[in-house]
């Protein structure tokens, strides 16, 4: 028979499509609703704070999580003669780089080894008296459990920072670093955040302790800080700062023209004021310009009528930084330099900022 549409067969289908169409509006509204609400500043700001949340809470449970292991530890490494090898695979490598980038610059020698690397030859990287910590959250991954028996077999001491203290590593191991968390701060529970903090906060704990027990100070820092700014402020000394062929100086009777002259030809904004080979002043360029708004008339002017009578002196040998203090806590830019009770020049403030010092 042929086939015949009547109008329930023709409309059916099309009321099918209508339908689904509807349906899938719907969804992606549904979807674009979510997603400006997941996007929304109070949400974000939510998120932030539950990982904020999640991290401290953990961190803060990690005094809980001491024990006797931890000091012995601390004595172990502080006590040996050789170095600290870190190790780990993934986010906790990372981490390792950053713990040895800490033990290193404060006094305890460290040296990073890539767990996958060590199992393919950079095990020859350990000396015989080496102590080699491992850093594993779950402590079964396969090559932390490949390259603990190794390290075992050559007669190093080994120590376990992990989350599973009954994992293959924290068995194997012959001190434990238990940095157990609850859960990630990722809501899958699955990207490493939570417990690469722990990681590092022990590490720290292990690098200040140290430090602590070496009697690690400023001096220290400074040898192993030498670059940047930080290091600056630990070692650089004022001396280093004067030039030898900007040492502005009048005597008592120059007249102000001059003044004006030496100040401008010496760079540092200001002149030492010697009588008979002894400081008497300061004249500095805001002198100048306090002078010259109240009178025209500057023939009569003589150094010893303008000059600060006393003026702030320092030791040559003082830490730049220190220099820095005694400018900002006197609101000036300018000391005179004083070696061995010889006035040796002049520094600005503006010699101290450019070097980085803040």
């Amino acid at each position: 028979m042929p086939l015949c549409y009547t109008n329930q067969n023709f409309h059916s289908p099309i009321k099918g499509i209508l339908y689904i169409c509807i349906i899938n509006i719907r969804f992606n509204f549904q979807i674009i609703q979510n997603q400006q609400t997941l996007n929304s500043k109070s949400n974000i700001l939510e998120i932030a704070k539950k990982c904020f949340e999640n991290q401290s809470s953990a961190v803060a449970n990690l005094k809980a999580l001491l024990n006797d292991d931890f000091v012995r530890v601390i004595h172990l490494i502080h006590k040996s003669q050789a170095r600290l090898v870190i190790t780990g695979i993934g986010k906790s490598a990372l981490i390792g780089m950053k713990v040895t980038a800490t033990l290193n610059s404060t006094g305890t020698r460290s040296m990073f080894m890539h767990a996958a690397d060590a199992i393919h030859g950079d095990l020859g990287m350990i000396a015989n008296e080496d102590v080699v910590l491992f850093i594993s959250k779950s402590g079964n991954t396969p090559e932390i459990k490949a390259l603990v028996p190794l390290v075992k077999n050559l007669g190093n001491t080994t120590i376990g920072m992990t989350g599973n203290t009954d994992s293959f590593l924290a068995k194997q191991s012959d001190h434990v670093l238990n940095v157990a968390i609850e859960r990630e701060a990722c809501p899958n529970n699955l990207a490493p955040t939570t417990s690469t903090t722990t990681q590092l906060v022990m590490g720290d704990a292990l690098a200040i302790c140290l430090l602590e027990m070496r009697g690690f100070g400023k001096n220290d820092f400074a040898q192993f800080h030498p670059g940047g700014s930080l290091g600056k402020a630990l070692y650089l000394k004022v001396k280093q700062l004067l030039n030898n062929n900007y040492i502005p100086s009048v005597d008592p009777d120059t007249n102000l023209s001059h003044v004006i002259i030496e100040i401008g030809e010496k760079l540092v904004g200001a002149t030492a004021v010697i009588d008979n080979g002894k400081v008497c002043g300061i004249i500095t360029d805001g002198d100048i310009r306090r002078i010259l708004a109240k009178t025209t008339d500057l023939s009569s002017l003589q150094a010893k009528d303008i000059m600060n009578e006393n003026p702030k002196q320092i030791d040559a040998e003082i830490l730049a930084s220190e220099a820095l203090n005694i400018m900002q806590k006197n609101n000036i830019s300018q000391l005179l330099v004083m070696q061995n009770g010889v006035y040796s020049g002049i520094v600005h403030l503006h010699n101290l900022l450019n070097e980085g010092l803040n």
